[in-house]
């Protein structure tokens, strides 16, 4: 077995030690950095993804896969900043203002990085004006807002709007998810795009910056 292949198979099998194994093993062996991450952590993700949307993969297995993921890539992170490695894009995420939710924000954090994002995670309880900030100091390309509350939703609303009176919106793309939101709610508030899981919203913010 390659050691692209026992990356990617630890990260199937949620074995962070052997996912972070397999990272040192293969740039030891001399892989570069960025094929180590394309080819053994962004191709297990991504199989995780169809996993899940073929119901054969749930949560649980999800989470312990993107934890994998990271343990891998937290050794491999200083190795692409030598090799020049290009993200996927960057996005910011966060829950909205009044929500303290954070299991499936979470979940997407680790899939988008997964799949080659750079994430700059806002926590939870993210009011409109941080967002804002956020944008203007990171300059992403997306952001991502996450409500498990109906309460908290009109934060989401209330977020492009201020995206909007700030002069930013037409520099950030808008998606959001969560239990009760909905694709219609997120036409209505002006949003960019809605996804319903993790899996999706990867697919989601890849089409969003123009990644196949």
């Amino acid at each position: 077995m390659s050691n692209l292949e026992a990356i990617y198979n630890a990260v199937l099998d949620g074995n962070a030690p052997g996912a972070e194994a397999g990272v040192k093993a293969a740039l030891a062996a001399g892989a570069p950095a960025e094929t180590v991450l394309k080819d053994g952590l962004i191709a297990a993700m991504a199989e995780v993804g169809r996993l899940f949307e073929e119901n054969e993969y749930f949560v649980p297995e999800m989470l312990v896969s993107a934890r994998a993921m990271k343990a891998g890539l937290a050794y491999l992170k200083p190795h692409l900043a030598e090799g020049s490695a290009t993200p996927a894009g960057k996005v910011v995420v966060g829950t909205v203002k009044g929500d303290l939710h954070d299991i499936g924000k979470n979940l997407v954090a680790m899939m988008l990085e997964g799949s080659g994002f750079q994430v700059i995670d806002l926590g939870t309880d993210v009011t409109p004006e941080k967002f804002v900030n956020a944008v203007k100091e990171h300059k992403p390309q997306v952001i991502g807002m996450s409500a498990l509350l109906t309460t908290t939703m009109p934060s989401m609303s209330g977020t492009v709007k201020a995206l909007t009176e700030a002069g930013l919106r037409g520099q950030v793309k808008v998606m959001i998810g969560g239990a009760p939101v909905t694709d219609a709610f997120a036409r209505q508030i002006g949003a960019d795009g809605y996804s319903p899981d993790a899996s999706s919203a990867v697919r989601l913010a890849r089409s969003l910056v123009g990644v196949r």
